[in-house]
């Protein structure tokens, strides 16, 4: 497998004085206030959007209970950064929303790595997505689906009178397909499809509208019953991929030379190609990376997980979004494909102040500019994992940054939780019960921190 996307044009933007830079050295060991004026100074925030971040970006209750049901407060995640990304030759920075620290740390090493290829390649499809008509107990199948395509340019003239604004905005109906799902002696299962361009929405309630509207117009060409009336969260007409090459060199350290860690890594890569039960956890490692990209910019996270398995089954088996071989010269090669509907405008992404910000520090300019970013996070997480398993293992560096989650646990706080974290990952002794031993000797003065 070779490399199949274009590389950038140029790399001037990327090398510009004026760019921000992803690479921010020391980043984590700053107190939370000193990565955000380091963050002001890169040009990545700007001091109002440091003042927002540090007033929790403006989501209290009263935003919260526009937002969802029943609401009783606000449950929080922390909003993170993924570091060191530089895609189609531009530096970006990666919000990520999750509770483990090791997905961030992970995949802002695996994005170093990259760097020293050049970076990521990343590309998307137009914004299509599919909006499913169920028609049952047509009486002539064949009949039905070929009076449906005889009216095809009507039927999508008709369709986009129903969404206006997205036909003002560019978006709209492309075309539509029908598909005979089940013929029985009650008649025929027939789905619709219609083809539209949601340009810089997720498009949830616009397609729903859309088929709600269109079904009785289909029905009264062909006759039978209408059924569901809903979109498709199988965006694979929306997909976005990424890809990098890292050099061989590059993969060295902690005792292993490269070629024995790239190996290790297109091992691991063709045993998820083999085996559904490592298929799973392989994807599941990539969705770390791209479900908190998700969040953050407040997305469906659970739309693009669905869609992203019912992918990876496309072919009657269960397979890798990710895979992972070596180029003709010897260095390592991955790529990513998975679907991926995201949206830039409307629903959180208006109600939710936070989203806005996360948007902004990320320099999203678009719905595929976001889904090139998810899609590159996705493959630097796999990469990441891929990585550990084929050297030291995946719990080394996992366990060293659950060693902080213990010692908050039991009450260590400020400079306490970093020296109660390194004395557990000294001695690889994570339970609570020494942590507890641990801050009361650092506390009692028998212990430096």
């Amino acid at each position: 497998m070779t490399p199949s996307l274009p590389l950038p044009s140029s790399s001037a933007d990327a090398a510009n004085g004026h760019e921000p830079s992803s690479r921010l050295a020391g980043f984590y060991r700053l107190p939370i206030d000193a990565r955000r004026r380091t963050l002001v100074e890169q040009t990545w925030l700007t001091p109002d959007g440091s003042a927002s971040l540090a007033d929790r970006a403006g989501f209290d209750e009263r935003v919260a209970d526009t937002m969802s049901e029943n609401v009783v407060g606000v449950h929080t995640l922390p909003l993170a950064l993924g570091l060191n990304f530089r895609i189609n030759g531009k530096d970006r920075i990666a919000p990520m929303s999750v509770e483990e620290p090791s997905v961030v740390a992970a995949a802002s090493h695996a994005a170093r790595l990259a760097l020293t290829g050049g970076g990521f390649v990343a590309e998307t499809d137009e914004p299509l997505m599919i909006a499913q008509v169920q028609l049952l107990h047509v009486p002539d199948a064949e009949g039905a689906t070929a009076k449906l395509l005889r009216n095809h340019d009507a039927l999508v003239e008709q369709a986009n009178r129903v969404i206006p604004e997205m036909v003002r905005r560019g978006g709209g109906v492309r075309g539509l397909t029908v598909r005979t799902l089940e013929q029985t002696a009650d008649g025929a299962m027939l789905c619709v499809h219609f083809v539209v361009d949601v340009r810089d929405a997720m498009g949830a309630n616009l397609l729903n509208t859309l088929a709600e509207t269109m079904a009785p117009r289909l029905q009264g060409l062909v006759g039978g019953k209408m059924g569901l009336r809903i979109l498709s969260n199988l965006a694979d007409r929306r997909k976005a991929r990424a890809e990098v090459t890292i050099p061989v060199e590059a993969l060295a350290g902690e005792g292993f030379d490269g070629p024995a860690v790239r190996d290790g890594i297109i091992a691991a890569s063709r045993f998820a190609e083999l085996d559904v039960y490592r298929a799973c956890t392989h994807n599941k490692g990539i969705m770390n990376g791209v479900d908190a990209v998700i969040l953050a910019t407040g997305n469906d996270w659970r739309a693009v997980e669905a869609g992203a398995h019912a992918y990876a089954a496309r072919n009657g088996r269960y397979e890798p979004l990710a895979v992972w071989r070596a180029t003709p010269n010897g260095d390592l090669y991955g790529r990513l494909e998975m679907p991926l509907a995201l949206g830039t405008v409307g629903g959180a992404v208006r109600a939710h102040p936070g989203v806005r910000l996360a948007l902004q520090l990320a320099h999203i300019q678009s719905a595929r500019d976001l889904a090139e970013l998810a899609a590159c996070v996705g493959l630097a997480s796999n990469l990441a994992a891929l990585k550990a398993l084929a050297s030291t293992g995946i719990q080394k560096g996992h366990m060293a940054l659950h060693a902080r989650s213990v010692a908050v646990e039991v009450g260590a706080t400020g400079e306490e939780v970093a020296a109660v974290a390194l004395e557990l990952t000294r001695h690889g002794d994570y339970r609570p019960e020494r942590a507890v031993l641990v801050l009361e000797a650092l506390r009692a003065g028998s212990l430096t921190a």
